[in-house]
């Protein structure tokens, strides 16, 4: 029996995948979760085949939720299934251990060939994606500048852009206020620019801004 966790805090996209799922792998049994903490609470009680999760749920820190699932199931192959774009975020998670990242947008058959990567314990992105590293390689695409930030740094940008306070992303992210003024100046000074506006901007052009 092979044992998969959907944590999507959309209904509809849990019931539309699960069905899905059901019809290519008819002998699996699935488990949801809606956010971060009931994902967590499934994975540290069960163990799962596979687990597909959604970045942007409600109250979650996703880079977190990842580094903690790690630390208690350091085989876990987790699917990240976002309609955040591929390009600024697949390269983030995957540099955390996460197995394959999928668009919401993609066809079912894509989302079948991305699982059964995933469960068979390869690793999945796009052709887009890999055509957009090949480019990158070649010299024909200039990188992208978030790519030079660590992941916390990223993660810290994700808050900054929607506007939250040094104080806010402190208590979000359970660190200590300078932790996160020493974070945010060394991004403003990585990605050259002199404020949050100029940050803001650049996080529009290069699509870092995380989708509802």
């Amino acid at each position: 029996m092979i044992k998969i966790l959907i944590a999507d805090d959309h209904e509809i996209i849990r019931t539309g995948l699960k069905k899905y799922i059901e019809s290519i792998l008819p002998h699996s049994e699935i488990e949801e979760a809606i956010d971060g903490d009931s994902a967590y609470e499934k994975i540290k009680h069960g163990n799962f085949n596979l687990m597909i999760l959604d970045v942007n749920m409600p109250d979650t820190d996703s880079f977190g939720l990842i580094n903690n699932i790690f630390a208690i199931r350091p085989e876990a192959k987790i699917l990240i299934f976002s309609m955040n774009a591929e390009d600024v975020y697949a390269r983030k998670f995957m540099q955390l251990g996460v197995k394959g990242y999928i668009s919401k947008a993609s066809s079912t058959a894509e989302i079948g060939k991305a699982i059964n990567n995933v469960l068979n314990n390869k690793h999945y992105i796009s052709e887009n994606l890999r055509n957009t590293f090949a480019e990158e390689v070649l010299g024909k695409k200039k990188a992208n500048p978030f790519d030079h930030l660590s992941s916390r740094e990223f993660e810290i940008v994700q808050h900054l852009v929607k506007g939250e306070s040094v104080g806010e992303i402190s208590k979000i992210l359970n660190l200590h206020t300078s932790t996160i003024g020493t974070h945010k100046a060394r991004i403003l000074k990585k990605m050259d620019c002199k404020n949050i506006i100029e940050l803001n901007a650049m996080a529009k052009v290069y699509k870092v801004v995380l989708d509802d």
